[in-house]
């Protein structure tokens, strides 16, 4: 008969607690809802901008509306392209003085004119210093083209939209405590 008494006290005290529970509704808190719609969202938009960048070096930027990022790729991938026109170029002509300096002909380098005489190894170290500079402009000019179509894809992964303005980085000035001394440092912090 006892239990039967704790058992009913129990069960009555639970039901007074759930009527208790009110919460009034200046103390509510509502949870935005930041979740995107998914007619939004276009899953093709990386591939088509890392497509058109590789087509056309800053036409990714272009397809992401991004316009000012077009002629910074354009300045990049051109100024390689220059380079390494210039460097083969230059390295075209010591290369064919050297080669009519061991048969034994006339030359751009030969002292006639206005020219000044090269001697054998001056041309090779020449043309060997150009087609090192030659090769180099060719690298620095396919890492810029690659690094144009990864920033185009990137970026038409991560839209304005769904970035999160709640981080902030503030510096700051802080005392240390065992020495006494000011410092200087960041802060970062996310509210949520």
């Amino acid at each position: 008969m006892f239990k039967w008494w704790v058992y009913s006290i129990i069960f009555l005290c639970s039901f007074a607690t759930i009527y208790a529970q009110e919460v009034p509704s200046d103390l509510k808190v509502t949870k935005i809802d930041t979740t995107f719609i998914a007619d939004e969202i276009n899953i093709l938009a990386p591939s088509k901008a890392a497509f058109y960048s590789a087509v056309l070096p800053g036409l990714g930027q272009i397809y992401n509306k991004k316009y000012w990022k077009a002629p910074i790729v354009w300045g990049a991938v051109g100024t390689g392209v220059y380079f390494y026109v210039d460097n083969n170029n230059k390295y075209n002509r010591y290369r064919e003085a050297f080669k009519a300096k061991l048969a034994g002909r006339e030359h751009e380098f030969d002292g006639t004119g206005d020219n000044v005489e090269l001697t054998q190894t001056s041309l090779q170290t020449a043309q060997t210093f150009y087609k090192k500079n030659r090769d180099l402009s060719l690298f620095i000019t396919i890492g810029l083209y690659i690094l144009n179509i990864i920033e185009a894809n990137v970026d038409a992964h991560l839209p304005d939209n769904a970035l999160n303005t709640n981080i902030s980085f503030n510096p700051t000035i802080f005392t240390m405590p065992t020495t006494n001394q000011t410092g200087f440092g960041a802060t970062i912090s996310f509210n949520f």
